[in-house]
């Protein structure tokens, strides 16, 4: 599909000219999966641009074809590897980042391939906008915690908003309505939803 790249070479710092035809704001999704929340805050937010990123392509097969059926120009996706992000974007060219129910990596000898361990946000710093946003959205308390730790270590981040529940807090309502799939199980099993939202500075 043309909103599907493997290899987007030439890509890199021309979104704007060569793909979206517009100015609009760029926000990644990392480990997209289905691409339902980049689908979703395409809906949502047609002044936007958003580009999903996975390892996996018939993950990112649902998502795209949603975009073509829909005829909504504002939407891409990337089959490829989060790790190479810099290959994908030019210092600057993404305004946020989300990160939607990443795997945890429960063994601390696997910190470090969270997508949200400091090796992960010295990546994203490369691409984002000074200032950029990164929104994390889990259910799993331990990842939640040793992510809240990280960003209070890490003298470049600065924490905007989080919660352990996002239930409970009523400005988060809207922008937390959108459920993927995994979220709606983690919510049938009772757990609560964690959220955080980063700038980097």
């Amino acid at each position: 599909m043309p909103n599907v790249f493997l290899t987007p070479e030439g890509i890199k710092g021309n979104w704007h000219e060569r793909f979206f035809k517009n100015n609009n704001p760029i926000i990644v999704e990392v480990g997209c999966g289905r691409g339902e929340y980049t689908v979703n805050l395409g809906r949502r937010h047609p002044d936007q641009n958003f580009v999903g990123i996975d390892a996996k392509g018939p993950r990112l097969w649902r998502g795209a074809k949603t975009y073509m059926d829909e005829g909504m120009p504002n939407g891409a996706f990337i089959c490829g590897l989060v790790e190479l992000i810099t290959d994908y974007f030019a210092q600057g060219e993404v305004d946020e980042i989300w990160v939607t129910f990443p795997d945890p990596q429960h063994k601390p000898s696997r910190a470090e391939q969270r997508l949200v361990s400091n090796r992960f946000l010295k990546l994203y710093r490369q691409v984002l906008k000074p200032g950029g946003l990164i929104h994390l959205k889990t259910d799993n308390t331990a990842l939640y915690e040793w992510a809240i730790q990280t960003f209070e270590e890490n003298p470049g981040v600065q924490i905007l908003k989080h919660t352990i529940n996002v239930d409970q807090v009523s400005d988060l309502k809207e922008l937390m309505s959108i459920r993927t799939k995994y979220e709606n199980l983690f919510r049938e099993k009772g757990e609560t939803i964690k959220y955080a939202r980063i700038a980097l500075v």
